[in-house]
């Protein structure tokens, strides 16, 4: 037995990803948590043109070409959702508060649906059932009763229809507020914030016909295997292509380096499998703009020895910049990129000589790319790559942003945004008739700065868990308590609700898979995918109880109480989604014949005019941006402070834990580990098994996380990996990316000790 063995719970896995792995996983999701002969016509149903589409990731289907249309992941979001169990009055009554806040995330949510409208009860410590349209008065008498309407956050899970999602801002809007924190700032914000920069809009250029016909792809800084994994099936058919996929991830990644289709007969008759990875890098946390950077300094090395290797044309007539990219890349030394990268000048010398034979390239990146204190920089140098060979605009080419959530880009198209444009708030006001506020809103991080020090009263959360989901949960779980007022729309009990602060309301919101009846019929909702997709959505079960509401109903039913003088007629917009979709056309553009083209399966794509090549850039141009040396951050750390990522499970969606398994990395039943290359752990005397403490280094608090058992992984050297949302105890609140404002969950200067005997 190899030492790494003998590590309770930790043994090695060796099957690829998919396959009959998943296949198992996904029986088990559906035996813990339905009823087995329901459950696979539901399942059958997720994805389809006549179905609903998968509550977890953002990753858009193709034509409807295979029986089933979900991974092992969405069937347990699916199952998760649809499950059995139920949280009803009387469970509430056998719980106190205080007693659910000792148990772990996942038994909270495990214990099954919310069923009925609850509010807190300060004297027997318990949530009480409250009748709906009273619980409304109540929060509307509350929130008229602030000193300013800037007092209340509203909160957007990715989640969230476009249907609940306009409404929410139209309430927030017209009580006079532009506070919107919402999931994609803790995610993606450097792509809404950076991509405008350098292309004009803050999306992604391809579509699922682009990957049909590229020939080259770089997936930097994502696990599509855990947190978009219908995307394998995609780079399944690209991998057996003999198309390059080139890998940058501090992580060996199962996904990333070998993947087997459930819907591949011959795969799964032969136990057979994909090589995804043509090459797999492993980037040392921190080192992406170091490493992007190097791969342009060699291809611009490359094209003057040839000639041949930028696109010239493209550059004179679309783009502006070059020069000064040109000459920081010169500037530039191979020991600083080589030090910063991890990754030696050779590696990166290939990377270029290989993109430059390609003829169209597709750049794929998620949160490892983001969620760095320069993550806006790397989302605009990975725009400099692309646009140096012209690789934006033209037939299997393109910018590939990795949404998480299923519809968190929809949100952020129908107006949940702090910063909102003025030509969006001048048709609000034409359309509405009231005048909504200018100022810029609070994003996440300063709305929950705002809860610390007192000034932000209340609390209003289209779903999530957002205490859970934010850095430093000292800070943010003691502010949480001293709202005035907290109001949680959800399906499942989560950590964030039991943050009770003077009246905290848990309102029961409709599941994507359950029917939503109102008075003009049964209803659907819609959603944005990760490549601009907007396509219906209809849940086909009874709903888990008669007491549930839909978000966009509870939405209302909150501002109807709240704007007692409101020129918004809620109760009939609630009646008929369609009127919903006919404001949002009427408000916002790319929405044009909303309710006819949501009816066509598919849907309908917004528009993304750098695909045309036309740049809403105030330059009319696409621009070159520059980033000053290779560090992110200019001063050093001493030799032995690493960099710690903060990582997801397989047996998890964001903070949602569906077990306790990561069969991928090869740990069952725990989470309490951190992964450390094996010349880390000999470097600070330890061994594979050790007991450790982590500590912060650049924070003014201490931040600390202790007893952690240290195992041997392999991740890049000078790199450590923990799970999320267990080690956000050391992500210092304040240590962001200062351009967009997200937190750097992905890069955070740690020092590791060896844990010191306790009493136990």
């Amino acid at each position: 037995m190899s030492q790494r063995n003998k590590v309770p719970g930790v043994r090695p896995y060796d099957g690829p990803a998919g396959g009959w792995g998943a296949l198992k996983a996904t029986a088990q999701a559906v035996r813990r948590q339905m009823d087995v002969v329901e459950a696979p016509g539901l399942l059958l149903r997720t994805n389809q043109p006549a179905g609903f589409d998968c509550p977890g990731c953002a990753w858009p289907d193709k034509e409807h070409r295979s029986t089933f249309q979900f991974c092992e992941n969405g069937a347990k979001a699916v199952t998760w959702e649809a499950t059995s169990k139920r949280v009803t009055p009387e469970f509430f009554q056998q719980h106190t508060v205080s007693s659910l806040l000792e148990l772990p995330d996942f038994d909270l949510e495990n214990f099954g649906r919310l069923t009925h409208p609850m509010a807190y009860d300060a004297a027997t410590d318990t949530f009480q059932p409250i009748a709906w349209e009273t619980a409304f008065a109540r929060i509307g008498e509350t929130l008229r009763g602030l000193e300013s309407p800037d007092e209340v956050e509203f909160y957007t899970s990715g989640r969230a229809s476009n249907e609940a999602a306009y409404l929410f801002q139209l309430f927030a809007r017209e009580l006079g507020t532009n506070n919107f924190p919402d999931c994609s700032n803790m995610c993606h914000e450097a792509t809404s914030v950076g991509l405008p920069q350098s292309i004009g809009i803050g999306k992604g250029t391809v579509s699922l016909d682009d990957f049909d016909l590229t020939d080259f792809v770089i997936s930097i800084g994502h696990n599509p295997g855990t947190n978009h994994p219908r995307m394998m099936g995609t780079l399944h058919e690209v991998a057996r292509r003999k198309v390059p996929i080139i890998v940058f991830n501090p992580l060996r990644e199962r996904a990333l380096e070998r993947f087997a289709d459930p819907q591949n007969v011959a795969e799964m008759a032969t136990y057979g499998s994909t090589d995804i990875a043509s090459s797999y890098y492993q980037v040392k946390a921190g080192g992406d703009v170091a490493a992007l950077k190097g791969i342009m300094k060699a291809l611009l090395a490359l094209d003057a020895r040839d000639g041949d290797a930028l696109d010239h044309a493209f550059i004179a007539e679309h783009t502006l910049g070059f020069g000064a990219l040109a000459a920081d890349l010169a500037a530039t030394g191979w020991p600083d990129i080589e030090r910063e990268s991890g990754l030696k000048r050779v590696d990166l010398e290939q990377v270029a000589r290989a993109y430059a034979k390609s003829t169209a390239a597709i750049v794929t990146y998620g949160m490892g790319i983001t969620q760095h204190n320069t993550g806006t920089a790397n989302v605009k140098l990975i725009a400099d790559l692309l646009l140096l060979r012209g690789n934006i605009g033209k037939p299997g080419a393109g910018i590939c942003p990795l949404r998480g959530h299923s519809n968190v880009q929809g949100n952020r198209t129908v107006g949940i945004t702090e910063k909102p444009g003025a030509d969006f708030l001048r048709r609000l006001e034409e359309v509405f008739g009231f005048t909504p506020p200018r100022e810029r809103g609070h994003d996440a991080v300063q709305a929950m700065q705002a809860m610390v020090r007192g000034t932000t009263k209340a609390l209003i959360c289209l779903g999530g868990n957002l205490a859970v989901a934010m850095p430093d949960p000292e800070q943010c779980f003691t502010a949480m308590k001293r709202l005035r007022l907290s109001v949680h729309l959800g399906t499942k009990l989560n950590r964030s609700h039991l943050l009770v602060g003077e009246e905290t309301y848990l309102l029961p919101v409709l599941g994507r898979t359950e029917i939503d009846l109102q008075a003009g019929g049964p209803q659907s909702v819609t959603v944005e995918d990760s490549m601009s997709m907007v396509h219906a959505s209809a849940g086909k079960l009874k709903p888990a109880s008669e007491f549930l509401r839909s978000e966009a109903a509870i939405v209302a039913g909150m501002a109807r109480a709240t704007l007692p003088a409101s020129k918004v007629n809620w109760l009939e917009l609630i009646d008929d989604y369609d009127r919903i979709r006919d404001l949002i056309e009427r408000t916002i553009p790319g929405f044009d014949d909303y309710n006819r083209r949501i009816r066509v399966p598919g849907g309908f794509r917004m528009p993304l005019p750098a695909t045309e090549r036309t740049w809403n850039t105030p330059s009319g141009k696409a621009m070159f941006s520059v980033f000053p040396g290779v560090r992110e951050r200019y001063e050093p750390w001493p030799d032995d402070v690493l960099r710690l990522v903060t990582i997801r499970s397989h047996d998890q969606y964001n903070t949602t834990i569906y077990g306790m398994d990561d069969r991928y990395r090869g740990v069952f039943g725990r989470r309490d580990v951190l992964f450390m290359n094996a010349g880390d752990l000999a470097a600070h005397g330890l061994a594979h098994g050790d007991l450790v403490d982590i500590e912060t280094v650049s924070s003014s608090r201490r931040l600390r996380l202790e007893n952690i058992t240290a195992i041997e992984y392999n991740i890049a050297r000078g790199s450590v990996a923990a799970y999320y949302p267990e080690a956000n105890v050391l992500v210092p609140l304040d240590y962001i990316d200062k351009e967009c404002g997200t937190p750097s969950y992905k890069s955070i200067p740690v020092r590791i000790h060896r844990a010191a005997a306790r009493v136990t």
